[in-house]
């Protein structure tokens, strides 16, 4: 407990030197939740550290450091994560937006022409990322977003309401199962692809989020099996299917859209150089215009 009010360089060194060795990156986390939680400004923090701060802020400030401290992810501690230059809210109950989806969003918008007026759906939508910047990007477009998960929905349909974007639809359900018998012209997904006994799910801000968002059987590809033979119902003559993958199993999913008869099949590179994306188009006439 505070007897006088902190200073700004106090506050950001305490955080620095209790975060270090525990987070990857202790000084820019303490930064960001220090604006976040004290009101200020990243050249606030440095410029001016000998600037006091009262002792409700600087409780505030000193809850969030110590819940980084655990591990828990900042996206989960500010309750946002900004995504396609969208302001999204984030709870536990949702996968965190990254950036290498905006791949799969990237992908999918090439495929829709800006006047075009497809019907689109997002597969596991979790916060809505995908959906809202598709529908955001494609405004004469109505994209019906699925989900298992009615807590998964609820932050979905507020961060629509607070990004007032309108052609966007939620629907509760595994995968396809709420879109019966809907035909769309472009179906997105981005699927949990982790093996079940990765390594890499006791690290990181992965420890905090929901299990079943990320793991799917023991290779990581049961969901993108599933969504590769179910779209295919689903999907218009010549519409595609595009789903984000794991850094090494681009190969793995171009052989099953190819087994379920997609045509045109290609995977999509990331910043980094690595396949990020694959897609394929179903056969038939397109009746687009």
């Amino acid at each position: 407990m505070h007897t006088s009010a902190p200073t700004l360089g106090s506050l950001l060194n305490d955080a620095e030197h209790l975060l270090a060795g525990r987070v990857a990156s202790p000084n820019a986390d303490a930064a960001i939740l220090a604006q976040y939680t004290l009101g200020t400004s990243r050249a606030m923090l440095r410029a001016f550290p000998e600037r006091t701060v009262s002792v409700d802020a600087a409780t505030r400030f000193e809850a969030a450091i110590a819940r980084r401290a655990t591990g828990e992810p900042v996206a989960y501690i500010l309750g946002e994560r900004e995504f396609w230059s969208l302001r999204l809210k984030v709870t536990s109950a949702v996968l965190i937006p990254r950036p290498d989806t905006e791949v799969l969003v990237a992908t999918a918008l090439e495929l829709i022409p800006l006047d075009a007026s497809y019907r689109i759906a997002d597969l596991g939508t979790g916060s809505g990322a995908v959906a809202l910047a598709i529908g955001k990007e494609r405004p004469k477009c109505h994209v019906t977003a699925t989900d298992v998960s009615e807590s998964a929905l609820e932050v979905a349909r507020e961060n629509a309401r607070n990004l007032e974007i309108g052609n966007v639809t939620f629907c509760l359900g595994d995968w396809t199962q709420p879109l019966h018998s809907q035909k769309f012209d472009v179906m997105v997904s981005n699927p949990p692809y982790i093996a079940m006994d990765d390594a890499h799910l006791q690290q990181g801000d992965v420890r905090f989020e929901p299990i079943t968002a990320l793991t799917s059987g023991v290779d990581g590809l049961a969901d993108i099996a599933r969504i590769a033979t179910e779209a295919r119902l689903c999907l218009e003559p010549r519409g595609w299917l595009v789903l984000e993958h794991g850094w090494d199993q681009a190969e793995s999913v171009r052989a099953l859209l190819q087994k379920n008869g997609y045509q045109a099949i290609d995977s999509i590179l990331d910043l980094a150089g690595i396949a990020r994306v694959t897609l394929g188009q179903t056969i038939g006439k397109s009746t687009n215009k």
